[in-house]
């Protein structure tokens, strides 16, 4: 990688890097088949349970291998080179995608009945899991080896702008692609994005290893991960706080419910309604790549997360879809500002050694919310009714964020331009 002098306010400033424009484009890849093959799942799974519970069990089955290895899998990231290690990750979601596709295909499972082909189905979702434990971190810590670190502000905005973009454009294909295609060549798709991912991945060129432990025990290894993390208020306010709000705002998991049941507008509205919050964190990341929310961060977390909430509770209550579409969007434009200034703390803060490790811890607290919430979103509708769940949950997400705000006066001032100052003088 060569050197160049680079602008601190030039908003383009990680992408005149080579290689990182090639990791956008399989990272966009990854995020689009993965985002897509859960949306079609969902669809599926439902149609054959017709069961609330049956969307929060998919979320379960994904979240238990995950959260079980987060933090051995940290530990074997900083310890392994970071592109042959994502080229395994990526090969074996490759894998899981081409089983589920055998799984949807009528001349392949026409003599086995619905529920083994349901069991089957959470089996390999339990797999991905498996994979997303090692793949998330695996990626965070690629990012930090591809661009030098006085532009890692601005490519963890623009990492997690194609982030968002995938997760726009895989739920609206999908939603398209049931139509169209059906469920069976709709997962085809997601294992040719699969291949695709692999085929850039060969494009970027091995790195070195930065951890100066290598070899080091892994119960040492693993204390040091999470002492760091819990050490770091700032990191541990900033995860934990995102954590409890998506745990309890996740009403995207009941969408196949609304799409089908509440609002009737089959799966063409379910892919518009899958993907309007990702449409709008997307386009709040284009912005924050020329207005940095670095300052005042720590109010802007908490209003964004605020903002969240009361989007979900809204359209907890909506029966008319237009309004049900702008309060996810807008949940998106509230979680696309949490997700930024998020990244933002993980880069900065967190040491290059340790990386996987904290990347692990992350997603233990933040990514794995996303399914836990999704059991809790089914276990609650079951419970006390769709609509209820979802007002509730908005409810709690406010609940939170009110106590932190209360609780928390040095997280409501906190504010990282002088980290992000500093920083760049470092290096």
């Amino acid at each position: 990688m060569t050197s160049k002098k680079i602008d601190k306010k030039d908003p383009y400033a990680a992408l005149r890097y080579k290689e990182f424009n090639t990791f956008l484009f399989l990272r966009f890849a990854m995020v689009f088949a993965w985002s897509m093959q859960f949306i079609v799942i969902e669809w599926e799974v439902y149609s054959i349970t017709k069961d609330a519970l049956s969307l929060g069990i998919i979320g379960l089955m994904e979240v238990i291998p995950a959260v079980s290895l987060a933090l051995f899998a940290g530990h074997i990231v900083d310890q392994k080179e970071k592109k042959g290690l994502l080229m395994k990750c990526i090969f074996a979601f490759s894998i899981i995608s081409f089983g589920l596709f055998l799984l949807t295909w009528p001349a392949v499972v026409g003599g086995i009945s619905n529920q083994i082909i349901l069991y089957l189905i959470y089996f390999l979702v339990f797999l991905g899991g498996l994979v997303r434990a090692f793949l998330g971190p695996t990626i965070f810590s690629l990012l930090s080896l591809i661009v030098p670190k006085k532009v890692y502000p601005n490519a963890a905005t623009w990492s997690s702008t194609v982030w968002q973009i995938g997760s726009v454009v895989g739920p609206a294909v999908a939603g398209f692609s049931i139509t169209l295609m059906g469920v069976h060549w709709s997962l085809c798709l997601v294992f040719a994005c699969s291949v695709m991912a692999l085929l850039a991945l060969s494009q970027i060129s091995e790195k070195p290893i930065l951890n100066p432990k290598i070899g080091e025990p892994v119960m040492q290894s693993l204390a040091e991960g999470i002492k760091f993390v819990f050490n770091n208020k700032t990191v541990l306010g900033a995860i934990t706080l995102d954590m409890v709000a998506v745990l309890f705002g996740g009403a995207v998991a009941l969408l196949p419910i609304f799409a089908q049941d509440i609002l009737k507008v089959g799966p063409e509205g379910f892919g518009f309604l899958r993907a309007a919050p990702a449409v709008g964190a997307f386009l709040t990341m284009l912005v924050t790549a020329y207005v940095p929310l670095s300052k005042n961060a720590g109010m802007k977390l908490l209003t964004a997360i605020f903002g969240f909430g009361v989007c979900i509770i809204i359209f907890g209550l909506s029966t008319l879809f237009w309004v049900s579409l702008l309060a996810l969007f807008f949940s998106g434009v509230f979680d696309g500002i949490s997700v930024v200034i998020r990244q933002t703390i993980l880069q900065i803060k967190t040491p290059d050694n340790m990386r996987g490790r904290v990347s692990s811890v992350n997603s233990m607290f933040v990514g794995s919310s996303n399914e836990l919430g999704a059991f809790e979103s089914g276990l609650t509708a079951r419970l006390m009714g769709t609509v209820t769940a979802v007002v509730f949950g908005g409810s709690m997400t406010l609940l939170v964020v009110l106590t932190t705000g209360i609780i928390s006066p040095s997280f409501r001032k906190l504010d990282l331009t002088k980290d992000i100052e500093e920083h760049e003088k470092k290096n």
